[in-house]
């Protein structure tokens, strides 16, 4: 995967989600804490270096705080100084979810989970090799289950 693939996501549509979870506005919140609704399901961003799994090094698989889905993989993560946990591909092409959000004056590329359309923040161009792309995420949308070790 790289940059060309996700505007072509972007513009295109995205992968087949490999299954949906859909739960209405009064059940996210019951299930939410108030932060992590107001990221997830109103598309809101956590203050940067404040989240839970900004300075996160533990192996293990970053999932979808509101259905669970496994999106990153923890080898994958990488310190980008921007104050969001970052991850330089998911786990599968079809688990993330883009599209093109013109909010606040810019050109982004906002990346959802697939299965339940929680927001997870943005993906841009100046990532490492070998995909060049930074999934900027918010640490509230995520929730880490740590690799046991043997």
């Amino acid at each position: 995967m790289n940059w060309n693939d996700v505007i072509k996501m972007a513009n295109h549509g995205s992968p087949e989600p490999p299954r949906r979870v859909e739960k209405s506005e009064a059940e996210w919140q019951q299930q939410l804490t108030p932060e992590q609704f107001q990221i997830t399901r109103r598309k809101g961003t956590e203050r940067a270096f404040t989240g839970q799994y900004c300075e996160a090094h533990d192996p293990g698989r970053y999932g979808c705080i509101c259905c669970g889905t496994p999106l990153f993989d923890s080898n994958l993560k990488f310190e980008s100084r921007s104050g969001w946990p970052s991850f330089t591909e998911p786990m599968a092409d079809n688990v993330i979810k883009y599209e093109k959000d013109t909010s606040f004056g810019m050109v982004r590329v906002e990346v959802m989970c697939n299965v339940c359309d929680a927001h997870l923040g943005h993906v841009f161009p100046d990532g490492p090799e070998p995909s060049g792309l930074r999934f900027c995420i918010n640490s509230a949308s995520l929730k880490m289950e740590e690799k046991q070790l043997q």
